[in-house]
């Protein structure tokens, strides 16, 4: 029978075994020291001793029944026979104690008949010094303490100077954390799907990880440092560990924000414990995540230069300026926000090399599915080139997020396979966030049809519109209702007739209910921001205005205390300005105006729409089809 197996010992940040503190041993040595001297003081007393009056001792004195006397100050005690027992037949030895009384103090008879009863068994013995043994045994407590102090010092003191920069009390220790592929299931490149171009690119840093003289002997240079840019989410300490796992070598992770504590000194002397831990364990890879929060640009001109975080990012930029070209370790950073990073940290010698991870194409979130899905039962109803198409926008982590949340569904009803209900529902929740379950009035439950029915019907006949994938008025998040489009692929730029449309798409749920209800709906809050921060962008950054020309009115967002300048001047004029908010309502005017005529030629669809909404709930892509039927447009593309 196979005995099972011990478990590991504990293990630090870097998978060394953790030392015992150092004042352990001296706190366990100082409690029994002072449990021993308390059981000596305990020995003095004794649960027998029986108490004698002044009266009493002179009695059992004058029958001989004290056996011994020691007399210490005005304390007596001493041994007594036990005279006092109710059967006179057994006898018995009992300590006792007695105090003299002041009176008795200058008597010498008592002393005398004392001696001549007792004799030889009369002792005295001087008053003890507490006060003294107290001070000899603080005087070694405290020398003790001083020792053990000047032991920590010490050694604290070497391990610095040695540049292993622990700090007392583990302060400056680098937290961060240390991926072994020879214990930890190795990420490779398998893992990681939908960024080919990226991988291709940092393949040279894995073949110089593998074989450092290959480069050396040419008198190539590998970039010191590789820069990850991109959104949450797209994979960027993915990527970072794929490498290590590629390449076979330790792969120290940790975020910026973890170079930062109260106290000064702190962080420089953990980016000086980081980078020593990571020379001796090279080649390797050292991965700091979040860099942003450490290295955003020195002197905003409110604070002085001595702070923690600029103090940590120059120990960075001083230890990345000490590798040697033998020296094969990699330093890689992640960051989504490279505009407020310091020019020092991006200069070539620090971050060589910058490497933008994008949201993924189709074809990307195709195969990202298929990474995530591929230990998951599906139902032959699911179709994953589907699922990329309706996942716009999302990034690695979301599409995870995704696919999990359709199997935890899948499995709370009891179902063997997930089904492509499930990722419907899970996208929504996604999305939409969760179902509300509260109760509206039908008058409102018929505005939001109506509203929701105006938006399909504007998208639906427009031809430059996205189509409309599916229509619900289910509560979900903030929102009563949503249209969803699906876009035929990946847009990477938009036209001026494009943003129109959209603007067109954005205006059809308030056009809907004024035509109906005959009134102007307060609901549309959303739907007007994203129209206006639209048309915005259309005229003051993408000259999309006739009037204005081919002018970019842009104005500097920069933060202030990012280390940029604290003011700065808009670009244009006050009459500018003004054009510019009255290019922004035409826009938006003339967005309303086409809703409404589309609405007003479409009515009757308008109708039934929202009257199968406020039956159904909600409405996907095959059933608009029936109701809506195919849109003109379309109808004339497949003639042609």
């Amino acid at each position: 029978m196979n005995q099972p197996s011990s478990p590991p010992p504990p293990q630090h940040s870097f998978g060394f075994p953790k030392p015992m503190p150092q004042n352990t041993m001296f706190f366990i040595l100082l409690g029994g020291f002072i449990l021993f001297m308390l059981f000596l003081s305990l020995q003095h007393t004794s649960i027998n001793t029986r108490k004698l009056s002044w009266g009493e001792f002179r009695q059992e004195l004058e029958a001989d029944n004290i056996i011994n006397v020691n007399v210490v100050g005005t304390s007596l005690s001493g041994k007594i026979k036990s005279s006092d027992l109710k059967d006179p037949t057994k006898t018995g030895i009992a300590n006792f104690s007695a105090e003299i009384p002041l009176t008795a103090l200058a008597d010498q008879e008592i002393e005398k008949q004392i001696y001549t009863k007792l004799g030889k068994n009369y002792s005295a013995s001087p008053v003890p010094d507490f006060l003294g043994t107290f001070m000899i045994i603080s005087m070694i407590v405290s020398v003790g303490i001083v020792i053990v102090f000047i032991f920590m010092f010490r050694r604290t003191r070497d391990q610095i100077l040695s540049g292993a920069g622990n700090g007392l009390l583990g302060f400056g220790r680098s937290p961060a954390r240390r991926y072994n592929n020879n214990v930890n299931r190795p990420t490779t490149f398998e893992d990681v799907a939908g960024l080919d171009s990226i991988k291709n690119e940092l393949l040279e840093i894995v073949d110089y990880l593998k074989d450092p003289q290959k480069y050396q002997r040419m008198g190539a240079r590998v970039p010191k440092g590789t820069l990850l840019v991109g959104p949450p989410g797209t994979g960027k300490t993915l990527l970072g560990r794929a490498v290590a796992g590629e390449a076979g070598v330790p792969f120290f992770s940790i975020n910026g924000s973890e170079f930062i504590q109260m106290f000064a000194g702190v962080g420089a002397s953990r980016v000086r414990d980081l980078f020593h831990t990571a020379k001796e364990a090279a080649p390797a890879i050292l991965f700091i995540d979040e860099i942003d929060a450490v290295g955003r640009h020195r002197g905003t001109g409110i604070g002085s230069g001595h702070d923690e975080r600029e103090q940590t990012l120059n120990q960075i930029l001083s230890e990345m300026d000490g590798f040697t070209p033998s020296e094969s370790v990699m330093v890689m950073a992640a960051t989504n926000r490279p505009d407020v990073l310091d020019p020092a940290l991006l200069r070539p010698g620090r971050f060589d090399r910058h490497i933008t991870v994008d949201r993924p194409t189709v074809k990307g979130r195709e195969a990202i599915f298929k990474v995530h899905i591929r230990n998951i039962p599906l139902a032959s109803d699911v179709d994953v080139n589907v699922l990329a198409r309706r996942t716009v926008g999302f990034t690695g982590a979301d599409i995870r997020n995704l696919v999990n949340e359709a199997t935890l569904w899948a499995t709370r009803n009891g179902k063997n396979e997930v089904e492509k209900a499930d990722f419907d529902y899970a996208q929504d929740k996604v999305v939409m966030g969760l179902r509300r379950e509260e109760v509206i009035t039908p008058e409102e439950r018929k505005k939001v049809a109506y509203h929701e029915a105006g938006h399909t019907v504007v998208g639906w006949f427009q031809p430059l519109s996205s189509p409309v994938h599916k229509v619900s008025i289910v509560p979900r998040g903030r929102s009563l209702g949503a249209t969803y489009t699906l876009p035929e692929g990946d847009q990477i730029g938009l036209s001026a007739k494009q943003a129109h449309a959209q603007l067109t798409f954005a205006m059809g749920g308030r056009a809907a209910e004024r035509l109906v209800f005959d009134e102007l709906p307060a609901g549309v809050e959303n739907d007007l921001k994203q129209a206006t921060k639209l048309a915005r962008r259309m005229v003051s950054s993408w000259g999309m205005s006739e009037k204005l020309g081919p002018v970019a009115f842009s104005v500097d967002e920069t933060h202030p205390f990012l280390g940029r300048e604290m003011n700065t001047n808009r670009e244009f004029s006050e009459e500018t300005a003004r054009l510019i908010d009255e290019e922004i309502c035409r826009f938006l005017l003339d967005a309303d105006t086409l809703a409404t005529q589309l609405l007003q030629e479409h009515r009757t669809l308008l109708d039934q729409l929202a009257t199968a909404l406020e039956l159904e709930e909600e409405i996907d892509e095959p059933r608009l089809l029936q109701i809506l039927g195919i849109p003109p447009f379309k109808t004339t593309n497949k003639k042609e």
